[in-house]
């Protein structure tokens, strides 16, 4: 396999060729994180007739093993989006007395058995640790009543009332199901279809889980993740996310067990909560399993956006994750906010390359001349002075730029795309994207991880995200330090180049084996 084509990123998951989407049926089991995926094995492009779930392992959630398809459509319809959890009690029957496994919860898109309903859940279950999967004979486990929109089932354990629990995308809200044994599924309670300006797309992806506040573990909320897609929704004259296209909003509150309740009503757009300001990052759902082993939610999204999906300009392989990121739930003055952070196990492939102390940067000096990165992490803190603009310029060449920067007056974090490099596959993709974002005692902080065609910006204390595609020239990897209107101090800089994930698969299954003997 050659991981290196133009374009490819080095520390991002893609599939070896062909087209991916949603991940889904994220879950820990025994050692591994599994992650699943919207695929297309057979093409670039999406064929929503023939979906599979795409399957990759990890033991670190950095090098990854990509596995043949763990679930292939057939007579009940293609394998759309879902969730996978750990039955560890067995409620299914499925597994030996005491035992545990895997089950996933899925959508059937174009069940021939139901012509009037197309889109079905379904279960399947796995007793190898997600390697081979058999489909339940009773499938399908809940049929829609009348939309056509009824499909991404995400599922948990709910402890308080001993039932799992599904959230699941009908057209303009969520409804929550509840099941003792993740094959007969009541109907609880819905949200959404009322909620203020949120349904210029169709929802999709749901999610919804527990959180401490402030890492009180006394003090704890209910998170709702909502993605929405790119119009064909039941009000076009709702706003578009803050870069267009596809987005995704989060919801903070209550849950009883039936019921999700907001703290704060929707009264007008300006209510709404976008969980990330750039163009590409979606359909992210997160991790089952691992806030038992280790206390952290985790999750990963697609850097995709529907409205130029299809159109990259990738050739073998068409789609590619984020980086893992942790989520947590911190107060401020404006109330609860969910804060994003990459997970520390991105440290393992850090190389120092180099740092900076309390330098005055001006309008005509670049301390950065010498340096060259395609791939890196940059961690600054800036103090604001007489600027009115500063921050990085990466992926720089003669003709190339992307600019990362701060707008002191308007208080925004920003990712100008315009002059990446190739950006005419899609009228909509050379843009500005921007995010508020408060100094903190006269300081910006900005984390940056830059690849061969992905940027994330993580701002601030991860309050203000922005992740981007890029499409540079692969000679474009200059780095500069600017300022617009006057000085800015650099605090701190550090630079730290950022190794390929892309290891042969004997190896990566070494380093998979290895942390499994760690857990023994």
């Amino acid at each position: 396999m050659n991981y290196t084509e133009k374009y490819r990123p080095q520390f991002h998951y893609t599939p070896e060729k062909n087209w991916m989407n949603d991940p889904n049926g994220m879950a820990y089991y025994e050692g591994e994180y599994h992650l699943f995926y919207q695929y297309t094995p057979f093409s670039n492009q999406p064929n929503f007739e023939k979906m599979h779930w795409g399957h990759a392992v990890s033991s670190d959630l950095v090098h990854w093993e990509e596995l043949p398809p763990a679930l292939s459509p057939g007579e009940d319809g293609a394998i759309f989006s879902g969730s996978a959890v750990v039955d560890k009690q067995n409620t299914s029957g499925f597994f030996d007395e005491e035992g545990s496994g895997l089950v996933a919860i899925y959508t059937n898109n174009g069940n021939t058995a139901t012509p009037d309903k197309p889109q079905v859940q379904s279960i399947a279950y796995s007793k190898d640790k997600g390697r081979t999967w058999t489909k339940y004979l009773g499938n399908p486990v809940l049929f829609p009543d009348t939309t056509l929109d009824f499909r991404d089932p995400k599922v948990f354990w709910h402890v308080e009332t001993s039932k799992w629990i599904m959230s699941l995308a009908v057209n303009d809200r969520v409804e929550f199901y509840t099941s003792p044994n993740l094959k007969e599924w009541m109907f609880a309670s819905d949200f959404g279809e009322d909620v203020i300006g949120t349904h210029r797309g169709i929802y999709e992806c749901p999610d919804l889980f527990s959180m401490d506040v402030d890492g009180d573990p006394n003090k704890k909320k209910w998170v709702l993740i909502l993605s929405v897609g790119d119009c064909n929704g039941v009000n076009p004259n709702d706003p578009e996310p803050p870069a267009g296209g596809s987005g995704m909003m989060y919801f903070v509150g209550t849950f009883d067990g039936r019921t999700f309740t907001p703290d704060k009503p929707i009264h007008s757009i300006h209510d709404l909560k976008w969980i990330d300001f750039g163009s590409d990052f979606y359909a992210a759902v997160t991790w089952d399993n691992t806030t038992e082993i280790d206390g952290r939610r985790l999750w990963i999204g697609w850097m995709n956006n529907w409205r130029y999906a299809d159109l990259l300009p990738t050739n073998k392989w068409r789609g590619s994750t984020s980086i893992p990121r942790e989520l947590k739930l911190k107060t401020y003055q404006e109330g609860i906010r969910l804060v994003q952070e990459p997970v520390e196990e991105l440290s393992g492939i850090r190389s120092p390359l180099a740092t900076l102390e309390n330098v005055t940067i001006t309008p005509d000096t670049n301390p950065l001349t010498d340096i060259t990165v395609d791939k890196a992490e940059l961690i600054a803190d800036f103090e604001i002075g007489t600027a009115t603009e500063f921050g990085f310029k990466v992926r720089t060449s003669a003709d190339e730029e992307t600019i990362i920067g701060y707008n002191i007056a308007m208080k925004k974090l920003f990712v100008d795309r315009t002059n990446s490099g190739k950006t005419d596959f899609h009228p909509d993709f050379a843009a500005k994207h921007e995010a508020p974002l408060e100094p903190d005692d006269n300081r910006v902080r900005l984390l940056i991880y830059v690849d061969w065609s992905t940027i994330e910006v993580f701002g601030g204390d991860g309050t203000a995200v922005i992740s981007d595609t890029i499409f540079p020239t692969p000679g474009s990897d200059g780095l500069n330090l600017y300022t617009v209107g006057g000085n800015v101090k650099l605090v701190s800089l550090q630079i730290n180049e950022l190794q390929s994930i892309w290891l042969p698969n004997d190896k990566v299954k070494e380093n998979i084996h290895a942390h499994q003997d760690r857990l023994v």
